[in-house]
């Protein structure tokens, strides 16, 4: 097969977006029959048709809905491969891609990458920060989809390299009037018996829980699921359960909310984050730049 152009590629989406060629040959700026001719060349490559044509426009074949998808990955992969290269050719010092855990960017992850962008040698560094399970920033670094990763140092790195971050410290979250108000610490354990706020079960969070409660010799009682820390502390204030949270998320919302925080004394609960990324040594230079300002900001 000849290698498919991208011109070609454009204008398929073009057509399968708009279901009219007329109307994308304009949005396009070509000839209706200059496209025909475009996707009838691609028929022939293929060796199948991609579009079923009617009086009411045209709709893609299952073949062509499978390219469409590749179609669309290709297109967007070469906007941004241009626009990483003007960047550059405009004096930007580069383009970082950064995938994080939830936890990570529910604390100082955030506040760290915006310290480190107002810094006057990286006013010109472009950052792109996307939340994912532990499990896919590995994939997405090891894959080179992003350059750098952030999540819980106990996560199967698949040959990653890392360097250690920040710490946190997990907490029970209390309405204030609840009986553990009062404690200055308290074990997993000795909540398996009340009704929890949790996280979804595909979380790591989650899936750390299950198996402490396991060891301790129990399940934990979730009456509530939620999608994040925010929404899990809020449902804490509303009185529909105790819930596990990270002590530098929870206590940015105990100042305005009825809610105490209890320190876990288990020693899972006070954890570490790492940077992961493929190989230090290839790292583009704002990368490496961000890399080493996270590092540097190591706890313990």
């Amino acid at each position: 097969m000849r290698d498919i152009d991208i011109k070609t590629l454009r204008l398929l989406v073009a057509v399968c977006d708009l279901q009219n060629i007329k109307r994308a040959a304009v949005q396009e700026h070509i000839e209706p029959s200059a496209i025909s001719k475009r996707i009838a060349q691609l028929e022939a490559a293929l060796g199948t048709p991609l579009l079923v044509r009617s009086r009411r426009g045209v709709q893609p074949t299952p073949a062509g809905v499978a390219l469409l998808e590749h179609a669309r990955t290709v297109l967007f992969t070469m906007e941004r491969m241009e626009s990483d290269i003007a960047a550059f050719s405009g004096g930007v010092r580069g383009h970082v891609r950064l995938v994080a855990s939830a936890s990570a960017i529910a604390e100082a992850l955030l506040d760290d990458v915006a310290a480190f962008m107002r810094e006057e040698s990286n006013r010109n560094v472009k950052v792109d920060i996307e939340e994912a399970l532990s499990r896919d920033i590995v994939l997405a670094v090891r894959d080179g989809r992003a350059a750098l990763g952030v999540l819980w140092d106990t996560a199967d790195f698949d040959g990653l390299q890392r360097r250690p971050y920040r710490r946190d410290q997990l907490a029970l979250a209390v309405q204030a009037g609840h009986p553990l108000a009062g404690r200055n610490s308290i074990a997993l354990r000795e909540t398996l018996d009340l009704e929890h706020v949790g996280l979804q079960a595909n979380s790591a969070v989650h899936r750390m829980l299950q198996r402490a409660a396991a060891q301790a010799g129990g399940n934990l009682d979730y009456r509530v699921i939620v999608s994040n820390f925010d929404a899990a502390f809020r449902a804490v204030a509303a009185g529909l359960g105790v819930s596990v949270i990270p002590m530098q998320v929870g206590s940015v919302y105990a100042a305005f909310a009825n809610v105490k925080l209890v320190p876990l004394t288990d020693d899972w609960a006070s954890r570490r984050f790492a940077v992961c990324f493929r190989d230090q040594a290839l790292l583009q230079p704002a990368a490496l730049r961000m890399l080493d300002y996270l590092a540097a900001r190591v706890e313990g």
